[in-house]
């Protein structure tokens, strides 16, 4: 029969629950870095849209820029 102690010393030594939670640290990491690149990239995209259509003599360009 195996007592607290013991118990409680595998518990510490297991680690299998560990890549999980790497994996879940790993991916947050990814989708913080592809939304914060897409927001980037659509703001970029929105001011080249309003230069174009301010170039060109568009009359309404304030809805793309």
């Amino acid at each position: 029969m195996k007592t607290i102690s013991n118990i409680m010393k595998d518990f510490w030594n297991d680690e299998s629950g560990l890549t999980a939670v790497e994996y879940a640290i790993a991916g947050s990491l990814v989708v913080g870095g592809l939304v914060a690149a897409f927001e980037e990239l659509g703001t970029a995209t929105k001011d080249t849209i309003g230069d174009l259509c301010t170039a060109a003599g568009g009359s309404d360009c304030d809805g793309a820029s």
